[in-house]
């Protein structure tokens, strides 16, 4: 389990440095946060008090940000119970959803890689959003 998690989280990373114009800076903690644009995309969160295990009531240590296009599309993952995505009422308004690193696992390589690459395309310019798509076959968003 800790190698199939740790192999998703290098997949997070590699997805989403493999997209253009990327870069990473550096949370308060250390914590990688990929920017398009200056635009955050996707950024690995430190605990905070608004993501706890119910269990046990601790902060989650491994939460992931990822943004997505719309409130529409926001609800869509975190409603449907087959996915590991959920948000909090921190994000209310937000347009982003929140997954546990180590539920990555529960991500096939190629819906992770959409995810990631839907949050880019959710940050990126009008620009660098046409001239991507434009090169993957697509002039819409899937």
């Amino acid at each position: 389990m800790v190698a199939d998690r740790r192999a998703r989280v290098a997949d997070v990373h590699e997805i989403a440095l493999g997209l253009p114009h990327v870069t990473v800076v550096r949370g308060r903690s250390g914590n990688p946060v990929y920017q398009v644009g200056g635009k955050s995309f996707v950024f690995f969160r430190t605990p905070r008090p608004d993501a706890v295990d119910p269990a046990t009531g601790k902060k989650l240590p491994d939460v992931i940000v990822l943004w997505v296009e719309s409130d529409a599309d926001k609800q869509a993952l975190v409603q449907d119970p087959a996915t590991p995505f959920f948000t909090t009422p921190h994000f209310d308004g937000h347009d982003s959803v929140l997954v546990q690193a180590s539920r990555l696992g529960e991500l096939g390589r190629q819906e992770l890689a959409e995810v990631v690459q839907d949050a880019w395309l959710a940050r990126a310019s009008a620009r660098r959003r046409a001239a991507w798509l434009a090169a993957h076959g697509s002039t819409a968003r899937a």
